[in-house]
């Protein structure tokens, strides 16, 4: 199969949509598809021969987003030479809008993924009176796609109340080689000092829509008998940072942004992962916290509520109730059994989420798409 990825955002961005397709590449070129991604310029390449940047500058609202001017005629040039089956669009911004033009223009088939609730994005950012017209855009955007993949049902029922067609389940993976529990705690506990007997930890970007104002009331409100006990690691980098480290304390590690490998034996090392975003889609790190039979607190919302299961690898609490999550950091804690039990159900759990799985499932239906496409050219 010959696949032409149309994204604003690649590696060695740090983002999920970035990550989960430098995972999906990387099994294509594995299982011999070719491929190409049509992406930003970025100041670090990546160097492939897959990739065809594009000229890119700093969004001015969001340093850490670039803003593309694709090369259209090229890129038509491009697709005219490599002669894609299919064209896969995963965002909706400059270079998605291109892939769109493009696959309908020179008549490829054309399927999208969907990654972010921007609608948890406007309310954060104070831009609801933008709501309305980003859904119509996104509606209009996502329309000529013979299929859009969605990460979750939660995101599938979302969009279903909307105009939006053809949505199919694209799910995430786990790397288990990565991601387990068979790290030393030691190690960490070392590499940063840690004496409390307890260590709670969060990944991911520091921001309003991640809800992180919750770790700054659980950082001082937990009781004292437990909160002395307790050392926490938070992983990542982004606006809030500084509001963050102004309510911090000794017993509170900013280590910020690490690479995969390193994030990888801090949550196995850690008692609870601790995450109260209600804006995510899907939310991977919950699921490789599980993996490293880590229990997960988390905010019944969004993806993350169809990875925890309440109650067996987890605990879910309403995403604006920040007593619910000290509660249940307490709760959990303070059960020895129902601890342990937790623990081993998310590693059971995690280990079955197999990344090779989930990308087959999408190569199964971009065939679907193909050959549909086929089917319709014939009777036209």
């Amino acid at each position: 199969m010959r696949i032409a990825i149309f994204t604003d955002t690649f590696l060695p961005d740090v983002n999920g949509v970035a990550k989960t397709l430098g995972r999906f590449t990387a099994y294509l070129e594995k299982t011999n598809n070719d491929f190409i991604v049509i992406s930003p310029k970025q100041q670090r390449e990546e160097k492939t021969n897959h990739i065809y940047p594009q000229a890119s500058f700093p969004f001015p609202l969001y340093s850490d987003c670039r803003f593309s001017v694709p090369n259209k005629n090229e890129i038509r040039q491009l697709l005219k030479s490599f002669q894609p089956d299919i064209i896969h669009v995963a965002t909706p911004f400059s270079i998605g809008l291109c892939g769109v033009q493009l696959a309908k223009k020179m008549h490829i088939p054309l399927v999208g993924s969907y990654h972010t609730d921007f609608d948890h994005y406007l309310q954060y950012y104070h831009l609801t009176l933008l709501k309305k017209p980003l859904w119509r855009y996104m509606e209009w955007f996502h329309q000529p796609m013979q299929r859009l993949y969605v990460p979750s049902s939660y995101t599938l029922k979302q969009l279903s109340k909307r105009n939006f067609h053809y949505l199919d389940i694209w799910k995430r993976g786990v790397d288990t080689q990565i991601f387990h529990p068979n790290y030393k705690t030691t190690f960490i506990r070392e590499k940063y000092k840690i004496k409390e007997k307890y260590i709670l930890s969060y990944v991911g970007r520091l921001a309003p829509e991640k809800n992180v104002d919750i770790l700054t009331y659980l950082f001082h409100s937990l009781p004292s008998y437990i909160r002395d006990d307790i050392h926490w690691l938070i992983v990542g980098d982004g606006p809030s940072k500084d509001g963050l480290i102004e309510h911090s304390s000794s017993q509170i590690t900013f280590t910020g942004f690490l690479q995969q490998s390193d994030i990888a034996p801090i949550l196995a090392a850690s008692d609870l992962f601790v995450f109260p975003s209600a804006s995510e889609t899907f939310g991977n790190v919950v699921l490789e916290a599980l993996a490293c039979g880590t229990p997960v607190i988390g905010a019944n919302a969004g993806g993350v509520k169809t990875i925890i299961q309440e109650g067996f690898t987890g605990v879910l609490c309403h995403e604006d109730d920040k007593k619910a999550f000290s509660k249940a950091i307490l709760s959990v804690l303070m059960n020895q059994e129902w601890y342990t039990q937790l623990q081993e159900n998310a590693i059971r759990y995690a280990q079955k989420q197999k990344w090779d799985d989930q990308f087959e499932h999408l190569l199964n239906g971009y065939e679907n798409v193909i050959q549909e496409s086929l089917k319709q050219s014939k009777h036209a």
